[in-house]
């Protein structure tokens, strides 16, 4: 009986740890849209800056920047594009339209840095930040 219940405490207490290790794992995937002050944007929006329809919201000229250590969770959430495609848009959109593709930065503080010293500018994090206005949450 007290192996049984050795057992049966080991299963219960190994579902609940794989239970946090699945939550943990759904949260560490969020992408958060931030934008400069001076910038609104709806969900549509935000899709048409990253993909380079849309350049102004209102007389702002838009900035937008990616973030290298979440752009691929931002691309699948955000884009519901492959990097390899979201690459060769950029490609053809300079080269066919002659917009030049986001600023690249490597992190969450680069990009909170570019875009609250930078009117216009959106980016993305992995998590919100003290100081960055966030516009949406994938």
């Amino acid at each position: 009986m007290m192996r049984f219940q050795t057992t049966a405490k080991r299963i219960i207490l190994g579902s609940g740890l794989i239970g946090l290790a699945v939550s943990a794992a759904a949260m560490a995937g969020d992408v958060y849209v931030i934008a400069h002050s001076s910038v609104e944007l709806s969900q549509s929006e935000i899709k048409a800056v990253f993909k380079g329809e849309q350049q102004f919201a209102g007389l702002i000229k838009l900035v937008p920047v990616d973030n290298t250590a979440v752009q691929s969770d931002f691309l699948d959430k955000a884009l519901d594009m492959e990097a390899s495609r979201y690459g060769a848009m950029w490609i053809k959109k300079s080269f066919r339209g002659g917009l030049a593709a986001p600023e690249t930065k490597s992190g969450d503080a680069e990009v909170i840095y570019f875009v609250n010293r930078t009117p216009g500018a959106v980016g993305y994090l992995s998590a919100p930040a003290a100081g960055a206005k966030v516009l949406y949450k994938y």
